[in-house]
């Protein structure tokens, strides 16, 4: 699973979004630059969107979060084309194009907590913002990836629990928003501590879904890794085996060849050449 999900991310035919060709190498080294940059500028958007959904005023960070992201993310996509054809990568990345554009806008409309047009809309961009950050992290879900997935499920639930922690007043603790964080991301549920207000609300549906995410990637390349351990036995086997086969086919061409060459029988006359005939005499008796 983890092989076909790499192999369609590097084709880059997923969610609107496309790698540069492989034959823009200039392109291709300003993308992998851009990645972090850019991922980490989406990150600060996350915070914005659930200060949008307090009751105290909107701080001017959560603005400036959303207008240096689509920054961010618009200049990573102007660079990325200049040097991969202009206008065939923009057509390429229409996700991206939607993304500058709809958090230019989260800047200007009205705070979430006084319109739920505005909080619909930041809740779409906050969705394709999930699939550009997911689709940057594309180099860590390989099948040897497994350490940089673990780091990431545990960077994910840690962040979680800070979330619940700043949400939901029922996690008084930062203990208690990471146990929130698991219970949630785990679907357990156990009932002690429920998010009670919109913001935690909306906060838990994202933490189930990344958390379905993660746990689904981690289990898939444990299993990966066990299943290629197994495979790799049994290939060294094989060649063992195919090794010890082609020794004694071996052992035995050199036996025959030794039990041949004694009795070698010598070459006959060459093919075309004329027999005498029977009146012909001798040269030397001529």
């Amino acid at each position: 699973m983890l092989a076909d999900l790499s192999q369609r991310f590097q084709r880059g035919a997923l969610w609107g979004l496309r790698l540069a060709p492989r034959e823009a190498a200039r392109g291709r080294l300003i993308e992998r630059r851009w990645r972090w940059p850019t991922l980490l500028a989406l990150a600060g958007t996350v915070p914005a969107f659930y200060a949008e959904l307090l009751d105290e005023p909107t701080p001017l960070l959560a603005k400036l979060a959303y207008a240096l992201a689509a920054l961010v993310t618009g200049g990573a996509l102007a660079h990325t084309a200049w040097h991969s054809g202009f206008g065939r990568h923009l057509r390429a990345n229409p996700l991206d194009l939607a993304l500058v554009g709809g958090l230019a806008v989260s800047v200007l409309i009205p705070e979430s907590s006084q319109s739920t047009a505005a909080l619909l809309f930041r809740l779409a961009v906050a969705c394709a913002t999930m699939v550009r950050m997911v689709w940057s992290i594309q180099h860590l879900i390989t099948r040897g990836g497994l350490t940089y997935l673990l780091l990431l499920a545990a960077s994910v639930l840690g962040l979680c629990g800070v979330g619940f922690w700043w949400l939901e007043p029922h996690a008084r603790t930062l203990a208690d928003g990471l146990w929130l964080a698991f219970t949630t991301a785990a679907t357990v549920g156990y009932g002690d501590i429920v998010p009670s207000t919109p913001a935690s609300k909306i906060f838990s549906v994202f933490v189930v879904m990344l958390g379905y995410g993660v746990v689904s990637l981690v289990t898939a390349a444990i299993a990966t890794r066990w299943v290629e351990s197994e495979e790799r036995d049994i290939e060294r086997e094989i060649l063992r085996d195919l090794h010890r086969q082609i020794d004694t086919l071996r052992d035995e061409i050199a036996t025959l060849r030794a039990d041949l060459a004694p009795g070698r029988a010598p070459a006959g006359p060459r093919t075309g050449a004329r027999a005498p005939a029977s009146g012909d005499a001798p040269a030397q008796d001529r």
